[in-house]
């Protein structure tokens, strides 16, 4: 670790693991690097933060051997569980629950290979040769950037399913859907009109968009109008987005005009 690096600006919890986990990691040869990513970057941690640590290691077998990565984290404190996160498609991953005190730390096991292709910068902590750093200079993250044509065709498809789901009473699935809709349709189009990276509904709540009051009015309790009238307002909801779009889109005005028409009959 630099020895100019401050730890002093994050919360106790998180200041007091990461300090005792550095002096662990960095006595395991197989690590050659360790960066912190998430709320780490920009100093945006809080004491509700989760504390996310890349781990860049020399063997690839450790990104895929749980055991091994398990037996790591038990050196850096008590876990109450830890797991690998194939749920969101990263199973290098390692989701852990420390208690004593009860803290949220993500571990990430890639190889220096694996670490050249990121969705943001993490900020370097430790590192044996140089590598974390050269690899941030030669290739910048980038996060996903969402693609408007994609959704728009899938949107209307997915209005008329929900409809359906309506009008079979199979209601807590058409609850959920709105959850879909506005973690990956509404919020990232919304954040995209304002210029902002699109993280889904993490910190929305803090990112000043317009569409703000109408994102939060389509948390809806479980009844049958209440939640007709909530995907009829993500519908004109989406469209109103639509038309901040700079980038062209085709629209499925067809599927448009049908899915509509059927959510309209399905109260």
């Amino acid at each position: 670790m630099c020895e100019t690096f401050r730890l002093d600006w994050m919360p106790e919890p998180h200041r007091s693991f990461l300090e005792r986990a550095l002096i662990e990691l960095r006595q395991d040869a197989r690590i050659v690097g360790i960066a912190a990513a998430g709320s780490f970057i920009g100093r945006r941690m809080d004491e509700h933060s989760d504390l996310d640590l890349v781990l860049v290691v020399e063997d690839a077998e450790l990104t895929r051997d749980r055991a091994g990565r398990t037996a790591i984290a038990d050196l850096l404190g008590t876990t109450a569980t830890s797991f690998t996160a194939e749920h969101v498609g990263e199973p290098r991953l390692l989701i852990c629950l420390f208690v004593s005190p009860l803290l949220h730390v993500d571990l990430k096991f890639v190889t220096r290979e694996g670490f050249e292709t990121r969705v943001d910068d993490p900020v370097v902590l430790f590192e044996r040769d140089g590598s974390l750093s050269a690899a941030i200079e030669r290739s910048p993250g980038r996060y996903p950037a969402v693609d408007p044509q994609w959704i728009e065709d899938r949107f209307w498809a997915w209005i008329h399913y929900t409809a359906a789901k309506i009008r079979r009473g199979e209601l807590l699935e058409a609850w959920s859907a709105i959850d879909y809709f506005l973690e990956n349709v509404l919020a990232p189009l919304a954040l995209r009109a304002a210029g902002q990276r699109s993280p889904g509904l993490r910190r929305i709540e803090f990112a000043s968009l317009p569409e703000f009051g109408l994102l939060a009015d389509l948390c809806v309790p479980y009844d049958r109008a209440a939640i007709h009238r909530a995907v009829t307002r993500v519908s004109d909801l989406y469209d109103s987005l639509c038309a901040k779009e700079t980038a062209p889109v085709e629209r499925r005005h067809a599927a448009r005009d049908a899915a509509l028409a059927y959510l309209s009959e399905s109260l």
